[in-house]
């Protein structure tokens, strides 16, 4: 049973199969037999957990575990109190409410890489930081909880899963690992 960490890049379809435009998971991992216990967007970067073993998979992704994940999120524009306690939620999103989470501004991380291509930048609208801590992870949560609050999402990165996090186990966009299963638990 293999569990391997991997940072994804921006721009990496989380799929193995060929993309017709875009880089795939094939292109960064040639291990036989794995596929990814969830799935970050092209344009989210960060933290992805592949095994070869179906059991853990389900494990890592069921939404009953609720491994909590940790994204920090640059945004456009400075949180007020109240855009900080809504994102804590729940929050309607319109077509479903979100679980409360961990929301909060945090200062630029000194230790992220840069992203290729650049996030835009407006001189005239400031951005921050945000770190959120969910315990479920439905398609484009985040962005959609950050716009639905007021605050873009400009650049988002997945630094931690459960146990696992890139601050613990350091990996350069692109990278992988593998780690013991056990240290899931």
């Amino acid at each position: 049973m293999s569990l391997i960490l991997f940072n994804k890049p921006f721009g990496v379809m989380c799929q193995f199969s060929a993309h017709e435009s875009r880089p795939t998971l094939a292109d960064y991992i040639s291990l036989p037999g794995i596929y990814p216990a969830g799935r970050l967007d092209a344009d989210s970067e960060g933290l992805v957990l592949l095994t070869d073993d179906g059991r853990l998979q389900h494990r890592i992704s069921h939404p009953r575990r609720k491994q909590p994940k940790t994204y920090i999120v640059q945004v456009e524009g400075l949180p007020e109190r109240e855009q900080l306690e809504r994102l804590a939620g729940p929050l309607d999103l319109g077509d479903f409410v979100t679980q409360r989470c961990e929301a909060k501004e945090i200062e630029a991380p000194d230790w992220l890489w840069p992203r290729e291509p650049p996030i835009r930048a407006r001189a005239s609208i400031p951005t921050s930081w945000l770190a959120l801590t969910l315990s479920e992870g439905k398609n484009r949560q985040v962005r959609r909880m950050t716009a639905a609050v007021g605050l873009p999402t400009l650049r988002l990165v997945r630094i931690a899963i459960g146990a696992f996090s890139l601050a613990t186990h350091p990996l350069w966009p692109g990278e992988w690992r593998e780690v013991a299963p056990e240290a899931l638990d």
